[in-house]
Formats: structure tokens, C-alpha cells, sequence
């Protein structure tokens, strides 16, 4: 959470006009990724100081103009612990990056995709407070979570803002019934399958996840691939198919009861 004004923050517009006027700052900027230019495939940045060389980067000028800022607005906050936070004027207001590989999940996305895109990003990526992330991702994990077994635990417990899904880790992720000892065999076919479901991704590059994951939009060959990865992450639960989504849900229920008598 960055709790700093917008002062820490920038778009690319403003980004490009900070590189111009001076050279050698980038090495303090990083993308920024947040829920709404994630889905929209915009580009935000910010300043990003945490460790870094009060030396080095006071000698940019607009790097401490902004900190001041930032110090300034703290300081004459109502709330007392954002007036403790001045105390840290270069830092954001709350840090949990990852220091692995992580998944991103956008805290809120639209009811009416089949599935929620999910990303994967390298730690010079900085999560903005309106995603969650998983560290020391794998493509299990990510393959898993991008199914359609996921989504029906998502539809019946997750948290609405005006009917869109509001994801959270103590209710959704922290309490999903994953399968139970599945085969290495099906494990090997969930990371293949959610590999390609970002290559596809990568094919239409020039597309937000918003119009990519919009059912009157959805490419047919990432439909196609998404269903493949339904039906391996479904044979990781049980060999039986799943004939319709009242029979996942009662099969996770189960699952999750079970998983409390341990």
C-alpha cells in the first residue's frame, strides 16, 4: 500500500517525461502492478527505495521532491498511524513484496469471466495493495487456480463488490480444497497445459486480459486450452468427470470436510 499522495506513482506519459529530464534515474523505477492496469494492459511505475542508497538517490531532483511530498501529507494526516508513517517518507505505507517469483490475483475482477486471469510476475514487479500474490509460485499452483474447479469455489464462497468477485486470501485461497496426492503424470499435465494457456496469452499481446477473458471475446484456441486444463485439474480430484458444476461443488464441500477431521 503505497499511502503516499500518488506522489510515489506515475504513468507512463509521466514515466517517459521523467527520463528525459534525468538520465540515470531509472535504476529507482519500477512497474508498478495494479489491479485495474493489470486487466486493462496499461503501464503505471513508481519510485521504489526500499534498500536503496539515500546517497544515490538524492542527487535526482525529483526523487526528492516527491519524498517531501510524501513526508508532507503524512504528516498532516488525521490518522495517527499514517502521521507515524512520515517518519519512512520514501518507503510505501505498507510493504509485503515478494522476494520469489510470485502469482498476482486481482482483489477484484468481473462476474462475468468464466475464469479470472491470473498473472505471473518476477519480484522487480511491485504488487500495488489492490492484488494479492502467492511467492515461490510453480505452474501447479497457477494451473490449479486458473481451472474451472477453482472458479466454482470462487462463485459460492468469494466476497461481491455490486455482484463482481472480491478475492481474499483467508476466505478464498487459504481454505480451497486442493486434490488430494495427485500423480506426478497429472501434476506434469497441469503445468504443460497452464504453460500454454500463456503462450496464447503472449499471441495476443496487444490485447488486455479484460477483452482476452471477456466470454463474447474469448479467443477460441485459449477457450479451447482453458477447457484441456479443466479436465486435467479435474483427474488430479478424481478420475470420474465432473458433469456439471452443482457436482464439483459438492465433491469440494466434501473435500473440505474431510480436510478438518485431520
Amino acid at each position: 500500500m503505497p499511502n503516499d499522495g500518488g506522489y510515489l506513482l506515475f504513468d507512463h506519459n509521466e514515466y517517459l517525461d521523467i527520463l528525459k529530464r534525468e538520465k540515470g534515474i531509472q535504476k529507482f523505477i519500477y512497474p508498478l502492478i495494479s489491479a485495474r492496469e493489470y486487466l486493462h494492459n496499461k503501464k503505471r511505475w513508481c519510485f521504489w527505495l526500499y534498500n536503496a542508497d539515500p546517497s544515490e538517490y538524492k542527487k535526482y531532483k525529483t526523487i526528492v521532491e516527491r519524498i517531501s511530498l510524501v513526508k508532507k501529507i503524512r504528516e498532516e494526516s488525521n490518522r495517527e498511524a499514517t502521521k507515524k508513517l512520515s517518519k519512512y517518507p520514501s518507503l510505501f505505507g505498507e510493504i509485503r513484496q515478494p522476494s520469489s517469483d510470485y502469482i498476482l490475483i486481482p482483489r477484484h475482477t468481473s462476474e462475468n469471466r468464466n475464469y479470472i486471469p491470473f498473472g505471473l510476475f518476477d519480484p522487480s514487479y511491485i504488487v500495488h495493495d489492490s492484488c494479492l500474490c502467492i511467492p515461490n509460485a510453480n505452474l501447479y499452483i497457477l494451473g490449479i487456480i486458473s481451472s474451472k474447479m477453482h472458479m466454482t469455489w470462487i462463485k459460492s464462497i468469494c466476497g461481491r463488490i455490486k455482484g463482481d468477485f472480491r478475492y481474499s486470501n483467508e476466505v478464498v485461497y487459504n481454505n480451497f480444497p486442493w486434490p488430494i496426492s495427485p500423480s506426478t503424470e497429472n501434476i506434469n499435465k497441469v503445468e504443460l497445459l497452464i504453460k500454454n494457456v500463456f503462450n496464447i496469452r503472449k499471441e495476443f499481446s496487444q490485447c488486455s486480459l479484460s477483452d482476452l477473458y471477456d466470454p463474447i471475446s474469448m479467443p477460441p484456441k485459449l477457450v479451447k486450452t482453458h477447457h484441456e486444463l479443466d479436465r486435467a485439474v479435474d483427474k488430479c480430484y478424481r478420475s470420474q468427470p465432473f458433469t456439471r458444476e452443482l457436482n464439483r461443488l459438492e465433491y469440494l464441500f466434501n473435500l473440505y470436510e474431510n480436510y478438518l477431521k485431520r
